[in-house]
This record gives C-alpha cells, structure tokens and sequence, in this order.
C-alpha cells in the first residue's frame, strides 16, 4: 500500500468521526418547533469550512432576516469537508442539505452520488444569471462531463502580497516579476534580517493540496504549465512542471519557519506581524492587512499578480482553492437549498462579502461584484489583481479521482521541500500515479 494511499485513508476515517460529531451537534441544537420565522419554522444545514465561519455567520443572519428560515452552519477543517458530505449521504444520516467543498472534489461528490445535478434547474432559472460569473471561474468550480453541479461561492485566487518596508530597507524598489527574482530578493531579506526574526517569504507547506499544493500551483501557473494537456492527459512531469517544483524548493531557505509546519493560519499571523516581505495568499489576505486588529501592516503591503517563470512571461491567475456551492444529494429541501444557493451565489452577497468587516474570506466569483464600486474604492488593488482572472486561470483537474490525484502530487512535493527527491524523481512518481488516476 503507498504512503499517500494510507494517507487518503487515514483523512477518510477522520471523516467519519467528523460525520458522527455532526449528528451528536445536530441532534443537540435541533428543537420541535424550528426557527418561528417567516417560513414556518425552515432549517437549512450547511457544511462549510473553517476559513468561511465568518462568512457563514453573515449569510446566516442576512438570509433569515430576508426569509425567515434558519441557517445551521456546520464548520469543519477544510482538509475534511469533501469527505464529510460523502460520508454523510452514504452512511444514510443525511444531516447536510448544502455544503462549499473545494472545486476539485465536485467529480468525485458527483461519482459518489453526494451532490444533485443541477443542469436543468441552473438552464431553466435565468435570474441566476450564468453570464455574469467569472468564466475562467464558472466552469472549473461547477462542470463535470457538462453537467453542472454547482453555483461558484468563494473564486479564491492567489496572488503575491509585499512589505513595502521591508523590501525598501533592502533596497528594492519592486516586488519581484520573476520567480528567479523572489528566490533571490527573499535570500538576501532573509540574510539580512533574519537574525531580527524577518524572512524572505512564507512559504505555505503543511502536507495539504489546499496548502503545499497552492504554492506548486502558484509556481506551475508563472512557469506556464499545466497539470493536464488539451486531452485531458497528466503532464505534470514537463519541464515547465519541474521547475515550478524546483523554483518552490529553492523559496524554502528563505521561509519563516517552519515552512512544513505553515498553512494559513501560521503565515498570515508571520504577515500580520511585519515578519515577511512575501506572501503568496488569497487576495482578501489585503482586507485583512486593513482591518484585522492584529495587523501591523496596513497601508504598509502592495500586491502584484504572481511572477512568470523560464520562457513564459504571460502573468496567469492561478485557482489554488475556489470553493463551490452544491445542495446534498438526499436532502428533503431541494427547492429551499436551492433558494438559499442561488441568493448565496447572487452578484449582491458577494459584493457584500468582499467589503465586509471584519473579512470574510471571499474573493469575486461575478464579473459584476468584481467591478463593482464598492470593491473599486475599498480595495483598489485588490480589484484589479482579481482582474487577471478576466484573462484565463490555472484550475486543477476536477473530475473523478481529481482529490486523490491532488493528495498524491501533495506527498511527492512534502517530500520535495523535505530534501528527499529532486523536483524530477517528485513529478516523475506523481505522473505515475496520475496515469493511473485520469488518464
């Protein structure tokens, strides 16, 4: 049995206890006589991850004060909530009636028979209004063998936030254009201030496809790879791949420690504290930078797209971590979850929730509340970083077996930024494995 098998399984059996500690809360929380509200007492429960609590919270007051009916939030760890809602609908519990699971797993809910189709109703329901999403957004996050699964929630894009200050006390005038260039601008802020606990760059490392695998990605799209080829075959072996992986294992002696153990919760608290130039993060990481009460660095970070890499010198967006709206295959309020997912979706919430405060997490998901004046004048920059999307995005693959093909390429670079492979002996396993798994 390979590592990363017993690894999938281990996240499984996680799952499963998530499932059980799920209907314990439900069970605990749940009355005769609902919510009294306008629509006769109606609940919704809905599965989220950690990083959208605040957002959950948002919705759940607005969508009860517009309709009467109850939002139940049910947050878990953003590694498990793919794995929970499958459980939840095979096992016969069937607590969950709407869930935002990462985009790449929508093919596999879909082979499990975890989430509804919803072609017909999105076809038959202009008000949702399909022109208006992202399109480097809309497909990815909700298409699977053209059928649709989905409503985008959250486009979470990554791009590449800098200490104005630190850069000018080493004597940059810019934030790096090339992946070389952050390699070697991190080195030297890293020599000369680390001693005073400053470092080049975080690196977000931690053994998660959501983590180590966005800052792959971010390298992937600058160097301008793919992870499949217009057939739909891995080429995660090219030589593009393997220097995106090469030019992520050169970042990590820059890194603030300890780039294995960091995910966002440890890099954005580094950035917060003025104790890196670079960080590479979803662009609400800038509303943050404003309004978080332990930040230190507002009015004090600039934000620039990714840097290229190797011959490629088009600047891509890369879709490291969109997660997507999708009702539970079992549940007994289809139209309701369907309600509550299309007004969740709308051009209004998520305008809403890209100016909110205290930050919701959420980045445009329409063309609309991206060019909305609210954005433009709250976040000027961050507007026009989240335009790059406009132009083509890097998304991952996303039909069936795409969470295992993810959980596969995340082993092989752990292994990467540990020293115990080359760049090429890591995407040489995982083109392997991914054969196996899509081609």
């Amino acid at each position: 049995m390979s590592a990363s098998i017993r690894n999938r399984r281990l996240v499984r059996a996680a799952a499963v206890s998530a499932v059980a500690a799920l209907s314990v809360t439900l069970a605990s929380c749940s009355g005769d006589t609902g919510s009294g509200g306008d629509a006769g007492g109606e609940e919704l429960t809905v599965l989220l991850i950690t990083s959208h609590e605040g957002a959950s919270e948002r919705l759940a007051e607005r969508y009860e004060e517009e309709t009467g009916v109850t939002i139940n939030p049910v947050i878990v760890p953003y590694d498990e909530i793919g794995n929970t809602l499958a459980l939840d609908q095979q096992s016969g519990a069937n607590e969950i009636d709407v869930a935002a699971p990462w985009y790449v797993s929508i093919g596999d809910l879909a082979a499990d028979g975890a989430i509804q189709d919803l072609t017909d109703w999105i076809e038959g329901t202009p008000e949702i209004d399909e022109d208006d999403f992202i399109p480097s957004i809309y497909d990815p996050y909700t298409l699977v063998d053209d059928r649709r699964y989905g409503l985008p929630f959250d486009g979470d894009t990554q791009v590449l936030f800098y200490n104005e200050e630190i850069l000018e006390r080493n004597g940059f005038a810019e934030p790096p254009a090339t992946w070389d260039e952050y390699v070697e601008q991190s080195r030297v802020i890293t020599e000369n201030e680390s001693a005073d606990g400053v470092y080049g760059n975080v690196i977000f490392g931690q053994k998660s496809p959501l983590i180590l695998g966005a800052s792959f990605a971010n390298r992937l799209a600058g160097f301008g790879g793919e992870f499949l080829d217009e057939d739909g075959e891995p080429v995660i072996d090219s030589p593009e791949a393997v220097a995106a992986a090469q030019s992520l294992a050169d970042s990590i002696a820059s890194a603030y420690p300890t780039p294995a153990e960091t995910a966002f919760g440890e890099g954005n608290s580094a950035w917060y504290a003025g104790n890196a130039a670079f960080i590479e993060n979803w662009t609400d990481l800038g509303v943050g930078s404003q309004t978080n009460p332990d930040s230190t660095v507002a009015d004090k970070w600039g934000v620039t797209l990714l840097p290229v890499g190797g011959d490629n010198t088009e600047q891509r967006a890369s879709l490291v971590a969109g997660f997507t709206w999708v009702i539970a295959a079992n549940t007994d309020k289809t139209e309701l979850a369907q309600d509550f997912i299309q007004w969740a979706a709308s051009s209004e919430v998520n305008e809403e929730l890209l100016v909110a405060d205290p930050q919701t997490g959420i980045d445009p998901n329409r063309l609309s509340s991206l060019e909305s004046d609210s954005y433009g004048e709250a976040y000027p920059e961050l507007q026009e970083v989240n335009r790059a999307t406009l132009t083509g995005a890097l998304a991952w693959p996303t039909g069936e077996n795409a969470t295992q093909a993810a959980e596969a390429l995340t082993d092989e670079l752990a292994k990467l930024i540990a020293g115990d492979v080359t760049a090429q002996e890591a995407l040489d396993a995982v083109q392997a494995e991914w054969e196996q798994l899509l081609g």
